[in-house]
């Protein structure tokens, strides 16, 4: 009789267990809705919903039936897992840093049962120039951008002219020069808005191009000189090759008449640093004097200089034009595209 109580009271003490157990069970289930997506805030302003979003921003997507959340999938392309974070009515996450289309990323959301989309522009920063090359050109000459943020182009202008577009990535553009120009700004344009060149486009007046131009000509000392050397060259067929004899030699052009700089403000030259010229000088002076200003060589490259005539001192007439060696070394430059703009 003793066991017998005993093996019944085990018995209902196992119902009773099980019966919790049922109620926790039941009290914890799963939402199986599918989810929903309302809009998207971002994390200083919960309560505001946005319009739009830029690349690589943190966001919160509100909805309902969301913490079993899988995947968030930006237009094709998927945020890191490690940066989504779920709950029943929101997920917060970051927008990964490039996505297929510059503005028209819809959000699609997966969860244990069943997706849903929203419809939002998820928008590419605006364009960055980064480079362009050559520096100068004629009509029909292509010509090489380099930046970022370049998908979905709308145009490139130079002088306001559209340019043809050759080709076009995200990070490269090449384009034709349009006829009837020969300078200017270039500006690119996507969806998302516009950017101009830090540095302008060719020459408004030409001092060397691939000859001598304008009533310039060489006055060069303590050097010797190539005036139709053609092996190292920016642009075009010819570069001057210029060898200074002696520390603090100089290439030097004079100007009869003497040169207005009215309707100017940029003198453009290009030089490419021989062995040795690494971190090198080259002083700029103009006659009649006014200020000075130095340009760093780079040894085995080209580099294009762009120099506001107020570095100068703002001449408003030059008759000679100096670029003077001003590191004591007997070196080997180049130079072409020489300038105003």
């Amino acid at each position: 009789m003793k066991r017998t109580r005993l093996t019944l009271g085990f018995g209902m003490l196992t119902a009773v267990l099980m019966l919790l157990v049922g109620s926790c069970k039941k009290d914890k289930s799963e939402n199986t809705a599918p989810p929903t997506l309302s809009e998207v805030t971002n994390l200083s302003a919960r309560t505001t919903p946005l319009a739009s979003v830029g690349y690589g921003e943190w966001i919160i997507i509100k909805g309902t039936n969301l913490s079993t959340t899988s995947k968030v999938d930006f237009n094709g392309t998927l945020a890191a897992d490690s940066l989504t974070y779920a709950d029943e009515t929101s997920i917060t996450v970051k927008i990964p840093a490039n996505l297929t289309d510059p503005i028209n990323n819809p959000i699609t959301v997966t969860t244990k049962y069943g997706s849903a989309t929203l419809n939002f522009k998820i928008m590419q920063p605006a364009p960055v120039i980064s480079s362009f090359d050559p520096p100068a050109g004629n009509p029909d000459d292509q010509v090489t951008i380099k930046g970022n943020y370049f998908k979905g182009l709308t145009g490139v202008t130079i002088n306001g002219v559209a340019a043809t577009v050759v080709s076009s990535t995200q990070t490269e553009i090449k384009i034709k020069v349009p006829t009837g120009v020969s300078y200017g700004q270039v500006v690119v344009t996507t969806p998302v808005g516009s950017v101009t060149a830090s540095k302008t486009f060719g020459l408004k007046h030409i001092i060397f191009d691939d000859a001598l131009r304008g009533g310039w000509s060489n006055t060069s000392y303590s050097s010797t000189y190539d005036m139709t050397q053609n092996v190292i060259v920016r642009r075009g067929t010819i570069a001057i090759g210029h060898k200074f004899t002696v520390g603090f030699g100089a290439a030097r052009f004079r100007c009869i008449p003497t040169f207005s700089t009215t309707g100017y403000t940029t003198l453009k030259i290009s030089i490419y640093g021989g062995p040795g010229t690494a971190g090198k000088k080259v002083r700029i002076s103009v006659t009649p004097a006014k200020s000075t200003y130095d340009l760093v060589l780079t040894e085995g490259a080209w580099t294009d200089y762009q120099i506001p005539l107020i570095n100068i001192g703002s001449p408003t007439a030059i008759d000679y034009i100096t670029f003077q060696e001003f590191s004591g070394l007997a070196s080997q430059i180049y130079i072409d595209d020489v300038g105003f703009y």
